[in-house]
Order: structure tokens, then sequence, then C-alpha cells
């Protein structure tokens, strides 16, 4: 039996985990302090709070990357406020417009799409994480976002937990603008290849888990899903939505996803 083992069972549940909590604290300080001293990144703090509720009671749509975009009318949120994530913009010439936000906090993806993403012009926002692949603009917003330490952030100033996925980011993003709806396409919480969660892949062709086959096309590195873990993170989104009287719908045609009510794509968007 391991020492962490047998402090389990020694230390009541909520000491222990109180104790966790603090030691994770603790481990990402000096994380903490580089991003909350940095100028490109206090600089970003400044950006994030004048958006603090700039869109009180408003709607908009975070946009998955799965296959079931490929059958969703997409023209149909076209004057929706919008958030496209990772390598979403692979699609915007065929969509005939661009998302109104762009996300991405995967060190993995921003390494290798820097370039595209400094190209952007909408509102960006990055993983502080990944700074040393990117350089400060106006459009650009550093997140200081972290792998550990669960929680549902009102504030995208502070510290943000990713969830293992960057879809619950945009969903913590969008409750710090204010938005009361929020409504998920593309989330098709469902993925062909298979392996341990989290570890990092190189692709062998072309890519069957999002909407485009050069996606995570031949040679790009990349991670494989924590589905378990990203359904814990939903479910907090969840609660905090409804404790605050907003709501995050599932639009998603044919996900897999079972944390939101569902809302049929074609009649709510009509």
């Amino acid at each position: 039996m391991t020492l962490k083992d047998k402090l389990k069972q020694i230390a009541p549940e909520g000491v222990w985990q109180n104790g966790r909590k603090t030691w994770d604290a603790i481990k990402r300080f000096p994380d903490g302090v580089e991003a909350a001293c940095h100028p490109w990144r206090r600089e970003s703090i400044r950006k994030l709070r004048a958006l603090k509720g700039a869109h009180t009671g408003e709607r908009c749509v975070i946009i998955g990357n799965g296959p079931s975009l490929n059958n969703t009318d997409v023209q149909k949120i076209r004057s929706e406020y919008t958030f496209g994530m990772n390598r979403i913009y692979l699609a915007w010439k065929d969509w005939g417009f661009s998302t109104s936000f762009y996300l991405s906090i995967n060190d993995l993806v921003i390494e290798q799409c820097a370039e595209d993403i400094l190209n952007l012009t909408m509102p960006s926002f990055v993983a502080w994480r990944s700074h040393q692949w990117l350089r400060p603009q106006e459009n650009l917003h550093f997140l200081y976002t972290t792998y550990t330490g669960p929680t549902f952030a009102k504030d995208a100033s502070r510290r943000l937990w990713e969830g293992a996925t960057v879809t619950y980011t945009a969903l913590q993003l969008a409750y710090h603008m204010g938005f009361s709806t929020v409504v998920l396409i593309g989330v098709d919480h469902s993925f062909a290849s298979k392996g341990k969660p989290n570890e990092t892949v190189v692709s062998q062709g072309d890519d069957p888990n999002h909407f485009n086959p050069n996606y995570f096309g031949k040679g790009f590195r990349w991670q494989l899903p924590d589905l378990d873990t990203s359904e814990l993170a939903y479910t907090m989104a969840r609660e905090a939505y409804a404790a605050d009287n907003r709501q995050v719908l599932d639009a998603t045609i044919g996900g897999k996803l079972q944390i939101f009510p569902k809302v049929d794509y074609d009649t709510y968007f009509g």
C-alpha cells in the first residue's frame, strides 16, 4: 500500500480533499505568479476584465469540431455570436463566414498552428502556457488555464480549469462574457480513435474524428480524448449556469453527450 493510500484511509474524506486542493495550489504557485506578473498576461487580464458581462442576457453558439458539423446547416447561425475552437478555421471558406470568437488551449495545436492563429482578426483566446509560440496582438487574449484543480471559473481573467476539453473553457469564457443561453453544436462526444486518455499520438492518415479529414491529418501530433473527465466538467458547467438562471443546450446532430438538455437544431434555429 502506498503512502497516498494510507493517508486516504486515515484522513476523513473532507480533510483529504482539502489537502489535495491545497497541495495542488502549492504546485501551481510558480506558474500562477508568472501568469499574473508577465506584461503580456497582465494586458490580457485588463482586456478580459473589460469583456466581463459585455454580452449579458444574449445567446451564443459554441461550435465543436465533430463530423456532425458536415450534417449541420451552419448558415442558420451565421448571425449568432459564435465560438470556434482549435482548427475550426478550416471550415470558414466553405461556410462563407468566420466565428465571432476563437479559442485554443491545447499546447500541441497552438505549437503546430501558431501562424494560423496569429493571422486571425477576431477576438482570440489562447492558453498562457503556450505563449512561447505566439506574440502579443491586440485581438489576442492569454488565458491562465490548468490541467488540475477542478472548478468552474466565473471570471476568465483568473485561473480556468481545462476539464480535458476546450469546449469546457469556452463555456467558462461565455459565462464570463455574460451570455445567458449557450447552444452547443458539433460536440459529438464520440471518437473513432481509441487509446489511453490524454496520450499524445501522431496521426497516420486522414482524421476520422473531426469535420475535415485534414483537421489532424497525417503527421499531426494530438492527444487522445478523456471523455470521463470532460463529462465531469460539463456537469459542473451545467450546474453553474443553472444556479445563475442561465442555460446550456445541446443541439448537436446525433451527439452522444447526455449532460445538457437536448434541442433539435433545425427546429431551434428555425
